[in-house]
């Protein structure tokens, strides 16, 4: 349950903690005090969108926090741990800073975490119900989800979720294969060219470019003669100027300058070395010129061959490992043609077991719903005479879909019949927004017995009632509170002599900011604060008709 709620610096709300006990909380105060501001501020926790805008003039940042205590909360640990959350000695708090900025942080029992772990969190810890969720009843979706949970159908319901998650899967695959295949056939004659042409040539990897290398050798075949020769030239002795020649007396000169200064004997396995490269480049000359091929013949082979690769290079890649890629490509095309009626065949048997599946888990789903409508419709048909609808009628159909969904094969509607003598019509067709809110309350009170959600918020709840209604509203939310924690921001001195813990919000400015604070009444502050809803805490009547008001209702409390 949620224990304590403290909001720094949202909005009017400059600091305040609201302490909360088990069983039926309310918060009380003038309109605008701000009581709607502390839902807001829960609403946070609980992964709203939060905006810079609601951050109090001149501070930097707002804060709101919550403990709770999560003490024999089924599957709380677990869902925890698996969100990365550490829970330590059952209790559970956490945080969230909305900068002026609009920038969002969140931690949860002190360690950093995100706005959608905060989420995943509150969904399990609070149901929060305020206007907006009172007109979400209006939902056809709504309306099918309150009957599962009522009825216990989450097990049924996820097996129709994952049978028609994988029927779709199957008939998407069934249908992208088919359009593969039919591709395939409109292309075929194309492929097969494709492929044929590649083949045909049969290019190999990097070979365009030792063409080039070789064409160029070619085309210049006597240049390249007539250097390589010149080069063995130079090197031979006997030409004066000849590299041997030179080599020869750079050894004569070194061995006279070597008999005078011995230092320098070491510049001799550089001359050797230099006389041994000149070798080993005459004979790489040699093989060079002996290697020239002079056949024209030859350079015209090469010239139609590389026209033939760059035919192949222009229409089917940039290079000719990209030439014999798309060659594969196609190729794996073709073999579609030859795979693709089994592969079929396969896939229509496999998707006609699935949707077979799906058909079995959307009855089972469709038998537990018309089960449970008939309970769920006599459960809060018994309570709205109590809640002020004393001639409605609240009926629950269960009809075929005009389509199933992942949500199974039904269309679930809750109608009523508000005034005598009217058909039943569908809620959004027939329902105030007063009457919504109570709809709503009956509902929560009949699953109140079937959830586990500790904590539930109600705010306007009391729109549109008063008198002895008011009184049957705030029995039925001391029901609730029996058995879960149950906060209520109302206006009525009728529900708020009900609860067991009662808060108050009052605002009045500070440093010329209107600024709220909370308090607890108890006592005769409980009595002045039921008589200000009253009508009058200074008048002596209304305060002895507040203490009779608080004593009738805590007496039929015990």
């Amino acid at each position: 349950m949620l224990t304590e709620l403290r909001v720094r610096n949202l909005a009017v709300i400059a600091d305040v903690t609201l302490p909360l006990t088990p069983g039926l909380n309310v918060l009380t105060g003038e309109t605008g005090a701000g009581k709607s501001m502390l839902v807001d501020a829960l609403s946070l926790l609980l992964g709203e969108r939060a905006s810079g805008d609601l951050v109090r003039p001149g501070a930097p940042r707002a804060v709101v926090e919550a403990a709770f205590d999560v003490t024999g909360l089924e599957g709380f640990e677990a869902a925890a741990d698996e969100l990365g959350v550490d829970v330590e000695e059952e209790r559970l708090i956490v945080r969230r800073e909305i900068n002026a900025e609009g920038r969002n942080r969140a931690w949860a029992n002190g360690s950093p975490t995100t706005v959608a772990t905060l989420a995943t969190l509150g969904r399990i810890l609070v149901d929060l119900h305020g206007q907006h969720e009172a007109q979400s009843l209006l939902a056809a979706s709504a309306q099918r989800d309150i009957l599962d949970s009522f009825g216990g159908a989450g097990a049924e319901r996820e097996r129709v979720r994952t049978t028609h998650e994988a029927a779709a899967r199957l008939r998407i695959e069934e249908a992208e294969l088919s359009a593969r295949r039919d591709d395939v056939l409109k292309r075929a004659d194309y492929l097969r060219h494709v492929v044929k042409e590649i083949g045909d040539a049969k290019p190999r990897p990097g070979e365009y470019e030792a063409l080039a290398v070789e064409s160029k050798r070619l085309a210049n075949v006597e240049e390249l003669t007539r250097l390589a020769e010149r080069l063995m030239e130079l090197r031979e002795s006997g030409e004066e100027g000849s590299a041997r020649g030179s080599v020869a007396a750079a050894a004569k000169s070194l061995s006279q300058l070597e008999r005078v200064d011995d230092s320098v004997s070491k510049w001799s396995e550089l001359l050797e070395s230099a006389a041994a490269n000149l070798e080993e480049l005459v004979l790489a000359v040699r093989d060079y010129a002996a290697d020239i091929d002079v056949d024209p013949d030859r350079l015209e082979e090469v010239e139609r061959r590389r026209d033939v690769l760059y035919r192949l290079l222009q229409k089917y890649g940039s290079t000719l490992d990209a030439v014999l890629e798309t060659r594969d490509e196609t190729a794996r095309e073709l073999d579609l043609l030859d795979t693709a009626d089994l592969d079929l065949s396969q896939l229509s048997e496999r998707r006609a077991t699935a949707e077979q599946e799906l058909v079995q888990a959307c009855a089972a789903l469709s038998e537990k719903r018309s089960q449970a409508a008939g309970r769920l419709a006599t459960e809060v048909q018994r309570l709205l005479p109590e809640l002020g609808m004393p001639n409605g009628q609240f009926s629950v159909d269960v009809v075929p879909a005009s389509a199933v969904s992942a949500a199974g094969a039904d269309s679930v509607t809750f109608a009523v019949q508000l005034n005598p003598g009217l058909d039943a019509r569908p809620l959004a067709q027939v329902a105030s927004g007063g009457e919504l809110s109570r709809l709503m309350l009956a509902l929560k009170v009949v699953l109140a017995g079937h959830d586990a959600i500790p904590t539930l918020v109600f705010d306007e709840v009391d729109q549109g009632i008063g008198g002895e209604v008011a009184m049957q509203v705030g029995d039925a939310l001391a029901r609730v509170g029996a058995a879960r924690q149950v906060l209520v921001i109302t206006h009525l001195p009728q529900i708020a002599a009900r609860a067991i813990h009662h808060v108050s919000i009052a605002k009045q400015p500070r440093h010329g900011i209107a600024t709220a604070d909370v308090a607890v009444r108890a006592g005769q502050d409980r009595v002045q604060e039921i008589a200000r809803m009253l009508g009058d805490a200074d008048d002596p009547v209304v305060v002895r008709h507040a203490a009779e008001l608080l004593k009738k209702t805590q007496a039929a409390s015990a």
